[in-house]
């Protein structure tokens, strides 16, 4: 009489082991919300930041998808323009790269400031772990010109407490070897050189994404 009963309760303790095992094997879903830098302006695919950052993440043992959220020419106000739809419901953690396209066009400092602003405040709202990538200033705009842009990085990361990469382009702006021929957007070899370099800082933001992931809602 109680083997019907039984029944029902191993099939449904089956059924959630189960559940709970799809969920446990999802991937960290990463965003990376950028520019020409980030959508892999002039390279092959699987040359761009994004696809070798994921393949060198996974072959450190991170399950994860990093998701390529880069539009050519934008600036930090036209990511922030997109940022609803570009940052979806299914994210655990955003990578934002914007400002590049501000300083070589000279953009007033205070109105990247601000669309970077809205940006990690409408992130932190969301409850997304972050990580900023700083940018600087191209030397011909002036000194007083590359000091505003240049402190807006590291003043915001403090501020919203995010994690923070100082130079997105670290130890590949202006050599020749690790560029494309328009001496600005990084060939492969300096894809490489970037990911090397950020990698140890992503892995802090899948840490993170992983904690929140497992906090109870509310």
């Amino acid at each position: 009489m109680f083997q019907p009963v039984f029944r029902v309760l191993a099939l449904l303790a089956a059924t959630v082991a189960a559940s709970a095992h799809v969920a446990a094997a999802d991937p960290v879903r990463i965003v990376a919300l950028g520019d020409s830098l980030t959508a892999s302006y002039g390279l092959a695919p699987g040359n761009g930041f994004t696809e070798r950052l994921q393949a060198a993440l996974k072959a450190r043992g991170h399950d994860v998808l990093i998701i390529n959220a880069g539009v050519s020419g934008d600036t930090a106000s036209d990511g922030l323009a997109r940022l609803d739809w570009s940052v979806g419901a299914g994210a655990d953690a955003v990578i934002v790269e914007l400002g590049a396209n501000d300083a070589l066009r000279g953009i007033d400092t205070r109105i990247t400031r601000d669309a970077l602003d809205r940006i990690l405040a409408g992130l932190s709202t969301r409850k997304l772990p972050v990580l900023l990538a700083g940018m600087r200033a191209p030397p011909n705009l002036g000194a007083a010109y590359a000091a505003g842009f240049d402190a807006i990085y590291p003043d915001l990361a403090a501020r919203y407490r995010v994690l923070f990469y100082p130079f997105f382009l670290d130890g590949v702006a202006t050599d020749p070897a690790l560029n494309l021929g328009d001496g600005i957007h990084p060939n492969p070899a300096g894809v490489k050189v970037i990911v090397e370099r950020i990698l140890p800082t992503v892995e802090k933001l899948v840490e993170k994404a992983g904690i929140v992931a497992k906090e109870p809602p509310g």
